[in-house]
């Protein structure tokens, strides 16, 4: 079964938000690449869950992703940051899927710590320019950054 990552900035949706909540909607995603990511995962898989554009940028925890992809309802509300102004309820390129909380970790593991580790040399996170929200993480990657917990 696939492993993944997925960013958030804390400030709008922390790994805090949804231990509180149990549950939520992943919505917002903009780039096509890590919408096909996302599109590509299946209900019972996890996601590392990244802290990003904060203080202290890095991995906070463990969720689960806990339902198909279905069109992201963000783009079609002009109320909302994440509005498309060319998406329409019959044709919306976006797409959002429901997570579930599993674990909260006690420290963040730091963005430094994982650009340290040589079996994470293939990670895109570590590489400069590497802004994708949404990623995959192979078992070896996901085993790795499970250590430095």
């Amino acid at each position: 079964m696939p492993n993944w990552l997925m960013k958030s900035e804390p400030a709008e949706f922390s790994i805090h938000d949804l231990q509180r909540l149990g549950q939520a909607r992943w919505d917002g995603v903009r780039n096509y690449q890590a919408r096909n990511f996302l599109r590509n995962m299946q209900a019972g898989e996890h996601f590392l869950f990244y802290h990003s554009s904060c203080p202290e940028p890095g991995i906070a925890g463990i969720a689960c992703i806990s339902s198909p992809t279905y069109p992201d309802p963000t783009a079609l509300d002009p109320d909302s940051h994440y509005f498309d102004s060319k998406a329409s309820r019959e044709k919306n390129p976006w797409s959002a899927i429901d997570v579930t909380f599993v674990e909260a970790f006690d420290r963040v593991i730091p963005l430094a710590t994982l650009k340290g580790q040589s079996a994470l040399l293939e990670l895109p996170l570590v590489h400069k320019g590497s802004r994708l929200s949404v990623m995959p993480v192979s078992a070896e990657q996901w085993a790795a950054i499970l250590a430095l917990r």
